[in-house]
């Protein structure tokens, strides 16, 4: 099973890239700010493209599949989904798609509001399209972008591999995240049962995208935001040299003044870079009096919302290992994560 992570970190930073800013835009003053390559702290285990045994029936209403158990769940859906293409501006040539779920609901005038989930390093899967089933599930109009529809060459329904998926993305930079962001956004909240607010949820890669787009500020309607283990930008620290000594990089408190919607983190402790990097998060956000929390689960790991208590995917030759603390710790995670996620959406989208 596939764990991704992302983190703003103060320490235990192995490897970053810098994330440049488009001129012009509104990253444009985070040229310096780093952002972390998923690949470089990373386990053997969550590189591991994501495999799955299929379970029969989603067994667990109320809360989204498991990766063995997403395809049964996206196939008994009685939601209303469907592809779409979506302009990247209004005028432009269709270049995005995404997955839309709608909500069923008793009254046809009530509206929804607008939930734009954001895939993992792994790309537009079958389980990110899960979980959109379960923001439906909870009320909301969930749109899940393929955010590499560009890199990939246009348009596709067709569900990339794990491994590509994860060679193409960066390719992605923050504008262009941001980008897709307000196109799916704009969409949904278009539609005829759609209320003009949307808010945005996202895991690993997905979850750095959710702290950029809050730094970004979205566009008229946007609500708040809850990344899964996943955050964003970092001051660049320095390298060693003959005389000084390096500097770790630290949370970029300049970006993340930027943010005046509510934000979420959610993340299990086994993710020990994220996990390091919260206090301090935690400090700056507080002192810059943010409307944020944080929850770090113990014993759960990074991606526990996908593998709740899935095995771990096998490497090549080797039998299904099983660890039934962490596989209950994940469960545990998720039973009580996915609960607080629709709580902080219903209230910051004012949905009673």
């Amino acid at each position: 099973m596939a764990r991704h992570t992302y983190v703003l970190a103060a320490a235990l930073l192995s490897a970053c890239t810098l994330q440049r800013a488009q001129p012009g835009s509104a990253e444009q003053h985070l040229a310096s700010a780093a952002v972390d390559d998923h690949s470089a702290h990373m386990q053997a285990s969550d590189l591991a493209a994501p495999s799955s045994v299929p379970r029969m029936l989603q067994d667990r209403p109320g809360l989204p599949p498991s990766n063995n158990g997403a395809a049964a769940r996206v196939k008994a859906s009685p939601r209303h989904a469907e592809w779409v293409k979506v302009a990247w501006e209004p005028g432009s040539a269709d270049s995005l798609m995404a997955w839309v779920v709608y909500p069923a609901s008793k009254n046809s005038r009530e509206r929804a509001p607008v939930v734009v989930v954001v895939h993992e390093i792994f790309g537009l899967s079958t389980w990110v399209r899960g979980v959109a089933d379960q923001v439906a599930a909870d009320g909301f109009i969930a749109v899940a972008p393929d955010m590499l529809s560009r890199v990939r060459g246009g348009p596709s329904s067709v569900e990339l591999s794990g491994d590509t998926a994860r060679r193409l993305i960066a390719g992605v930079n923050a504008a262009e995240r941001n980008r897709a962001i307000v196109a799916a956004a704009n969409y949904a909240m278009m539609q005829p049962s759609a209320q003009p607010k949307y808010a945005v949820i996202g895991y690993c890669w997905g979850g750095q995208t959710v702290f950029m787009h809050a730094v970004h500020g979205g566009v008229q309607g946007y609500s708040g935001g809850v990344a899964f283990y996943g955050i964003s930008y970092l001051r660049a620290g320095t390298p060693a040299t003959a005389t000084a000594a390096a500097t770790s990089s630290s949370v970029d408190s300049d970006s993340l003044a930027r943010i005046s919607k509510p934000l979420m983190l959610l993340n299990g402790s086994k993710d020990a870079r994220i996990a390091a990097a919260m206090p301090a998060l935690d400090s700056v956000m507080k002192a810059l009096k943010k409307n944020y929390s944080q929850t770090n689960y113990e014993g759960a790991i990074h991606g526990f919302l996908r593998a709740q208590d899935d095995p771990r995917a096998p490497r090549a030759g080797e039998e299904v290992v099983r660890d039934p603390a962490e596989e209950a710790a994940n469960l545990a995670a998720t039973r009580d994560a996915w609960p607080r996620t629709i709580t902080f959406l219903r209230k910051n989208l004012g949905v009673k």
